[in-house]
């Protein structure tokens, strides 16, 4: 009887070490995905953000140099704005579920990686 008590304590210290393992090895494996679409996605992130910023001044640039042409730099700026507002219209309109679709591919290609 003795026997078969220590049998059963050995065989549950090994399932509870087992459960412990397989979860911390689940963890691991999210944190290394975390991890990865992370690090993929700051680069990214930052060549956006600098991009930004040039899109940014030379459109200031642009809006100063039509206002100036037409004599009031107002103008300009709205002429400028105009254009961007039907460019989001156009890609709201007519690009919106591929830009989504494509988005979400990428994600789904980092996740799975």
């Amino acid at each position: 009887m003795e026997e078969s008590a220590k049998l059963i304590e050995s065989l549950y210290e090994k399932v509870v070490d087992y459960g412990v393992t397989s979860f911390e090895l689940i963890k691991f494996k999210a944190l290394d995905k975390t991890s990865d679409v992370a690090s993929s996605f700051l680069p990214h992130a930052i060549v956006l953000l600098v991009f930004a910023t040039f899109l940014l001044l030379l459109n200031f640039g642009l809006a100063l140099w039509i206002g100036e042409m037409l004599g009031k730099l107002f103008l300009g700026f709205f002429i400028v704005a105009g254009f961007y507002g039907l460019v989001a219209l156009v890609l709201h309109f007519f690009l919106h579920k591929q830009l989504k679709k494509h988005f979400q591919d990428y994600i789904v290609k980092l996740m799975f990686k």
